[in-house]
């Protein structure tokens, strides 16, 4: 478990898959996913078990919020993907599921606990993303975070009845450290 100010990220149980499959299935959470909805339980299951598998390739992880009560609240995945030991890189990807976390800040506290743990414990030397180019709300916070645009995929993904470009971005472990030393 990795914890932080409020938040925490965790190994994804199979309990947590039912509501991962909900917000995939919500065409506002999902619309800057890969994936096209709808995906059926039985689907998300399979790529649970899937996930589950190529471990410690991919690493996918709740994040869970504190309440005012104390208790903890799952509100979104993130993860590693491709995870590369000889490079020492990573592609990361996070959602955010529960709507009325959007814009509160939880994203960008999970993603310096991700970077965090990807420079700090992992090793890596370059963390990646893809995220479309029309996603600005991710693209401020991925600045924040200390991510740089690499290059634009363009018309990359098609989507909705229309093509989207894809930029490239991704952090060094010296930028982050540069980072930290300043914060």
């Amino acid at each position: 478990m990795i914890l932080g100010d409020g938040i925490r990220l965790r190994a994804l149980e199979r309990s947590d898959v039912p509501r991962c499959a909900v917000w995939i299935n919500d065409r506002e959470v999902s619309q800057y996913l890969l994936v096209r909805t709808p995906i059926s339980l039985a689907a998300e299951e399979r790529w649970y078990e899937q996930m589950a598998q190529r471990a410690p390739n991919e690493q996918v992880l709740a994040i869970d919020v504190q309440t005012a009560e104390g208790d903890w609240r799952h509100i979104g995945n993130i993860s590693f993907h491709e995870l590369d030991v000889f490079n020492h890189s990573a592609e990361v990807g996070i959602l955010i599921g529960e709507k009325d976390c959007l814009g509160r800040g939880f994203g960008r506290k999970a993603m310096a606990l991700m970077l965090d743990y990807g420079f700090g414990m992992l090793n890596l030397n370059r963390i990646f993303l893809h995220v479309h180019a029309d996603n600005e709300r991710a693209i401020r916070s991925y600045r924040a975070a200390g991510f740089v645009q690499e290059g634009v995929l363009r018309q990359d993904m098609y989507k909705y009845g229309r093509y989207v470009d894809v930029l490239v971005m991704s952090v060094l472990r010296s930028e982050w450290q540069a980072k930290r030393s300043l914060e």
